[in-house]
């Protein structure tokens, strides 16, 4: 007779999908507009369960979640079987963000995240959203999750849950 291990709740669910949300670097980002879907790499920066990133204005994925008030975004670990596969599945909306608190903190831990990202800017230049806009050509932007799934095959073949924000 085997004994199953029991499955994780909540609480260790969210703490496997934050070390997940930490180790990566990229979400891709899916918008579905007229029965055509599109989906576009982001390098993103987390505070919890909401997302940024910068992305030129006039992009099609930043352009079709704004007019359809829809998004969804997928963070995975790369993986060499399936038996590592493990990934976050969420479906949510993007907001594009001015000047503000939120916006200053959403910078600052894209900064910490890339600090590459800082040998573009000479002493002289302004590390804020102008600055970025200026020398990037783009905006910053919140993607808010609504629905929040964690799969890990680790765990058992094809195992998926949905988190409570």
């Amino acid at each position: 007779m085997t004994t199953e291990t029991p499955l994780p709740g909540q609480e260790e669910l969210r703490k496997l999908a934050e070390e997940l949300i930490k180790e990566q670097n990229t979400m891709t980002l899916s918008t579905a507009v007229r029965d055509e879907a599109w989906a576009a790499p982001v390098y993103y920066a987390n505070l919890g369960f909401i997302f940024y990133f910068f992305s030129d204005p006039g992009s099609r994925h930043v352009q079709e979640a704004l007019s359809s008030r829809q998004a969804a975004a997928a963070i995975f670990h790369q993986s060499s079987t399936w038996k590592e596969i493990r990934g976050i599945q969420m479906s949510g909306t993007l907001h594009s963000l001015s000047a503000g608190l939120e916006s200053l903190r959403a910078l600052r831990a894209y900064l910490k995240k890339f600090p590459f990202t800082q040998d573009f800017f000479s002493s002289a230049d302004r590390l804020d959203l102008e600055g970025f806009a200026k020398r990037f050509r783009v905006r910053l932007y919140r993607f808010q999750p609504r629905l929040f799934y964690y799969m890990d095959n680790r765990i058992r073949f094809s195992f998926r849950e949905k988190i409570t924000l």
